[in-house]
């Protein structure tokens, strides 16, 4: 797929500001898609956009179609009359920024859980004819989802294995009876769901309208305690009992002897071949219908997979197996048409991942942080770089730049100034320069090092499972400068259309005074 020269922004909407604790797809994601438009930005890309499992990760998701509850605007449900202004008055002192996970996700639910009491007692009338209709539209997954949901809560949130025998293995009988005694609680998790749906539907329409495309993030592997395990055992290499056989992870290399047991269930790669690879259709299908762009977490993963048995201590014992390759692509296209992928072709890449990315014409990832490390055939430079791909100045896993770069050594500190002809005193600008100057057709940079910020923004730590996730910028941050730089270097790079829209004129994106107690359509 070939894209346009265009760029833009990393940024995770749980990182936005806002007073309940997590950024969510209210005001301040709007002001946002704002500030990208005035920073003459083309894409917007996020993380995951599911609820957050096992370390409040977004990568270890209950579900590969539901949207993160997290992230429903409380205000947004205050204009709608779902809820009132007590219910919000007296608000835990949640910390501007970082997420505490612990804290907010109690508040969130118990407020989720009261509008959706106020809506069965007769508020958001009018809401309700299009609640039914997004309940029969997705229905495929949407009723497991939220079954597994209201049966996980009754059992204090422990996996599904450790479930009662007949309602882990779903059996019909079990699956009945479970579905009768939690009906409330099952249209609880719909009701969510729609909340998410209708307010991510508007702030995508926002950004698109402003010339903003969104670039969405579907990670090979899903997790073990999901609904889509539990719904669809024989898609997935499980003992009897459900529990793997196999798990995931990645090879000692030079940063660790024992390499990094992930843990996911393997695909039943025979299994999803013989429906057709149909799971996996209707899922990348259900995240096109969420953004417009769907970049493909660990691509490698579909030439093949480093593979442990599950009751291995580390991953140093696992095997490279053999993925569906060009079998699953030639289905996801006759399905799915041209889509629009970015795969990520990071870490230990062999020559049959780059013939399978090349096979179908998929843009690959090239990230300045990889740059340094060697010499000037470093594929990750600029200058090596090809047009058909997505050059990053990080990702949600990397140091900022300006942690990366104090983190150095001197022999790399001084060959990134070396390459870049000057001292690297302002080296996250200077990182934005170079993946904006990069022939790459698409240049990401994070919000982080346009903000010139140093490892406390930092994002995810891999390795480490707690005190991840939870960066958020504060209303002063994302100012006016910022956004006339960005747009500035932008320009002089090439990466600008003649049909730019102009943005929205009739609000200030940079005035996070004003009262949010309103959804954006009212």
């Amino acid at each position: 797929m070939q894209l346009p020269r265009t760029s833009g922004v990393l940024a995770h909407p749980t990182s936005f500001p806002g007073r309940h604790g997590i950024g969510d797809l209210g005001d301040a994601a709007f002001r946002f898609v704002d500030w990208l438009a005035a920073a003459r930005q083309r894409y917007w890309q996020v993380m995951p956009l599911g609820p957050t499992g096992y370390g409040d990760s977004p990568y270890a998701s209950p579900s590969a179609f539901a949207g993160n509850p997290l992230l429903v605007s409380l205000d947004w449900l205050l204009g709608d009359g779902l809820l009132e202004a007590a219910d919000v008055t007296e608000e835990p002192d949640f910390p501007s920024y970082e997420v505490e996970f612990g804290r907010v996700i109690p508040y969130k639910l118990g407020l989720l859980r009261r509008a959706f009491d106020r809506f069965r007692a007769g508020a958001g009338a009018g809401q309700r004819a299009a609640f039914e209709a997004f309940r029969y539209a997705e229905a495929t997954w949407l009723d497991d989802y939220s079954l597994f949901m209201a049966i996980k809560d009754q059992h204090g949130g422990q996996p599904w294995t450790s479930w009662e025998p007949a309602i882990a293995l779903r059996e019909p009988t079990a699956l009945s009876a479970w579905r009768e005694r939690l009906t409330v609680d099952v249209r609880f998790h719909q009701f969510v769901q729609f909340q998410f749906r209708r307010q991510w539907g508007e702030l995508k329409r926002y950004a698109n309208e402003r010339g903003v495309r969104v670039i969405g993030d579907v990670p090979i592997f899903v997790a073990h305690d999901s609904a889509d395990v539990w719904a669809n055992r024989d898609l997935f290499r499980l003992d009897p009992r459900g529990n793997p056989v196999v798990v995931t992870g990645v090879p000692p290399d030079a940063f660790t002897d024992e390499g990094q047991l992930w843990g996911n269930p393997l695909f039943d790669w025979d299994a999803a071949a013989e429906t057709g690879f149909a799971w996996w259709i209707a899922r990348l299908r259900g995240t096109l219908s969420l953004v417009d762009v769907i970049r493909i977490d660990h691509f490698r993963g579909f030439a093949a997979a480093w593979v442990v048995p599950a009751d291995a201590p580390t991953a140093a014992s696992g095997r490279w197996e053999r993925g569906p390759g060009a079998a699953a692509f030639s289905a996801f296209r006759e399905a799915l048409g041209d889509a629009p992928f970015v795969v990520e072709d990071l870490g230990l890449i062999t020559p049959d991942v780059d013939a399978l990315r090349e096979a179908f014409g998929l843009p690959g990832m090239k990230v300045l942080q990889f740059a340094f490390g060697d010499g000037a055939d470093n594929p990750y430079l600029p200058h090596n770089h090809e047009r058909a791909c997505v050059v990053y100045t990080g990702t949600h896993d990397n140091q900022t730049t300006i942690g990366w770069f104090h983190s150095r050594g001197p022999v790399e500190r001084e060959a990134v100034q070396r390459y870049l002809g000057n001292d690297g005193s302002d080296i996250a600008w200077d990182f934005i320069r170079l993946a904006l100057a990069s022939v790459a057709d698409t240049a990401i940079v994070t919000l982080q090092d346009t903000m010139r910020l140093g490892d406390e923004a930092r994002m995810n730590t891999p390795g480490r499972a707690e005190g991840n996730w939870g960066w958020r910028f504060l209303p002063h941050q994302l100012h006016p400068g910022l956004a006339a730089g960005l747009g500035e270097l932008t320009g002089a790079y090439g990466r600008v259309q003649q049909d730019e829209p102009a943005g929205d004129r009739r609000r200030d994106p940079f005035d996070y005074t004003a009262p949010g107690t309103a959804h954006p359509l009212h």
